[in-house]
């Protein structure tokens, strides 16, 4: 970021809904490069903290603390009242795991935060960062501005920053680090996956006489799981025992978070049992991320046994809980049942926020009922409760399931009219919406739009093209889809070749089909149950009983089990009773073997 004039900053800082708050005039940020001279224009600049020339410092002026509580009212405290411990009133208690800060309380960043903020936020020369916090004074107020900075950069997502600053800190300021900051460099590490730094981190933090938290534990399990290191993970809490720290519901739930992020959650299943089995008494979050567990797996049924247990141990559902409820229900089409979550959900005392809301819109959505969805949509506005892009994403969805195009579409221009941008799930929705009506015209005139619009269509939007295109049986185009995969920056995945299989298996082009098939080695994709499914589709709609059993003994081998649709189709290739009662018992044994080779 560059500076190619002075910024000075006005010390009467005004916020919404309070009185204005003085600092004592006369502080400047001035342009000035790493050398510390003054930088004309077209030179790299950093960000300088000048003094008065009365030489007053930034830490004498009166600081009043402001946050925003849980019902989102302006609070202010005292910040004399917080336990003062060098380097600032925050320090060592002002960021908590999985809470931003404590209690609920967001300080609101002083001015001088304001430009660090500004500054970090943007890519920028590690140098030039470090140079330019250099020339900050070195003092509580500005260890309280740096920390209420990077945990605003937490919010945004901005690991790289939060890295450059925490390095800072340790390796380049006079500030002694505590273990709030390592913590904060250990969850941007994890973030990266950097399992490695952040493991060194932990160490450094050690070797400075650091005492760690369950906090940095549970930053340090959730950096192993997202590298899918799960040996490393149960080694952590192995290193906890060894510093007398039995795990705790935030260690338990950072573990649980991180294994259903990694894809594994059946892992995290079995850790919520072990939880138990160790006296941890589960949290209001940890019931909360096993019922979107379940939800997500199409289990809504164990979403609500989940839910039913953790009221029998008296822990009190917040909202996330009931909307988490309301999702499992919904992702199955269960109107009724997310309605009586849903009015459990008020009848507890909360107000329905968008989140929920949007929650019974899929219900309505995935059952069906567009026009149930559109009062759900008509009483969140009613309500006072504003509709997001999610929200118009899941109206779109809903006519276009409904095979309502010009409805999906009405509701994709009303949201580009409140002025919310359409981002790229919103078009494929709108395409998908058009694409079961099989108007190529439409959907070409979507991704050209998509397009103008500088969102770059991907493979997903492409894979939906090609079959529009196969269904309609437009081979021609199909081909010249693939060809523009081949040169352009969109990589052809294996969804590609499934589509491409299956609408060549199906229109009998048997020789292509086995062309694409045998081209897959070539680019690095495996054959997934859906390929060889479709390959053996082909020939089975020939009745060539005896090919579609070579072609299941070549799937075997090549170490893919058959699912139900696989055993549906080879039953079909069958002419006589001798052949249904073959496949039944290679089938029978494909599955027994499974359950010995695979875990469950």
């Amino acid at each position: 970021m560059a500076f190619d004039k002075r910024l000075i900053v006005d010390c009467t800082f005004n916020y919404i809904f309070i009185e204005p708050r003085s600092y004592k005039s006369g502080f400047r940020c001035e342009a000035k490069n790493l050398s510390g001279e003054a930088v004309g224009k077209g030179k790299r600049e950093g960000l300088h903290i000048d003094k008065k020339s009365s030489g007053e410092a930034v830490g004498k002026s009166k600081r009043e603390g402001l946050y925003i509580d849980k019902q989102g009212k302006w609070r202010s405290f005292e910040p004399k009242k917080l336990s003062r411990k060098p380097c600032g009133s925050l320090r060592g208690r002002g960021w908590k795991y999985g809470s931003g800060f404590v209690d609920g309380i967001f300080p609101v960043l002083s001015p001088i935060a304001l430009q660090i903020l500004d500054f970090a936020q943007n890519d920028i020369d590690p140098n030039q960062l470090w140079g330019s916090l250099d020339t900050l004074p070195a003092s509580h107020t500005t260890w309280d501005d740096i920390i209420n900075v990077v945990v605003q950069l937490r919010f945004k997502k901005k690991w790289d920053s939060i890295v450059l600053i925490c390095e800072w800190v340790l390796h380049k300021s006079s500030f002694k680090p505590d273990v709030m900051c390592y913590n904060l460099l250990i969850d941007a590490y994890g973030q990266k996956s950097l399992y490695k730094d952040a493991e060194s981190a932990y160490l450094e933090l050690l070797e400075n006489r650091c005492v760690p938290t369950e906090d940095t534990y549970a930053l340090l399990l959730k950096a192993y799981c997202k590298s899918g290191l799960l040996g490393k993970a149960e080694a952590v809490f192995s290193e906890m025992r060894k510093y007398g720290l039995p795990p705790s519901a935030v260690v338990y739930n950072a573990y649980i978070d991180g294994l259903m992020k990694g894809g594994n959650p059946q892992k995290a299943e079995a850790i919520f049992q072990r939880m138990k089995r160790d006296c941890c008494e589960p949290s209001v979050d940890t019931y909360t991320m096993l019922i979107n567990l379940y939800g997500k797996a199409n289990k809504s049924y164990m979403a609500l046994k989940v839910f039913d247990e953790m009221r029998s141990q008296k822990c009190k559902p917040n909202i996330c809980t009931y909307t988490a409820l309301v999702n499992a229900f919904a992702r199955e089409g269960h109107c009724e049942k997310a309605e009586e979550i849903f009015e459990q959900l008020q009848e507890a005392g909360y107000e329905p926020d968008v989140y929920a809301y949007n929650a019974l819109l899929e219900a309505y959505s995935r059952a069906g009922y567009p026009y149930g969805a559109a009062e759900i949509f008509s009483l969140m506005q009613h309500m006072g409760c504003e509709p997001d892009r999610a929200s118009y994403n899941i109206m779109v969805d809903a006519y276009g399931r409904a095979g309502l195009h010009e409805d999906a579409q009405a509701v994709f221009k009303e949201m580009l009219r409140m002025g919310i941008s359409p981002t790229m799930k919103s078009h494929m929705l709108l395409l998908s919406a058009y694409s079961r009506t099989g108007n190529v015209a439409k959907c070409e005139d979507i991704v050209n739009q998509m397009q103008k619009s500088g969102l770059e269509p991907d493979t997903f939007v492409f894979n939906s093209m090609l079959n529009l295109y196969g269904r309609l049986g437009q081979f021609g185009k199909m081909e010249e889809v693939l060809a523009a995969m081949d040169k352009g920056p969109y990589v052809a995945d294996i969804s590609t070749y499934n589509i491409l299989i299956n609408v060549y298996g199906r229109a009998g082009f048997l020789e292509r089909m086995e062309e694409l098939f045998q081209s897959l080695p070539t680019k690095s994709l495996k054959p997934d149950v859906v390929t060889w499914t479709s390959r053996l589709g082909a020939y089975s709609r020939k009745k060539l009983y005896k090919r579609c059993f070579e072609i299941f003994e070549e799937m075997i081998d090549s170490g893919c089990y058959p699912d139900g649709g696989t055993a549906k189709v080879l039953l079909s290739a069958c002419s006589s009773e001798e052949q249904i009662e073959q496949v039944t018992t290679v089938i029978r044994s494909v599955h027994k073997n499974m359950k010995t080779v695979l875990p469950l």
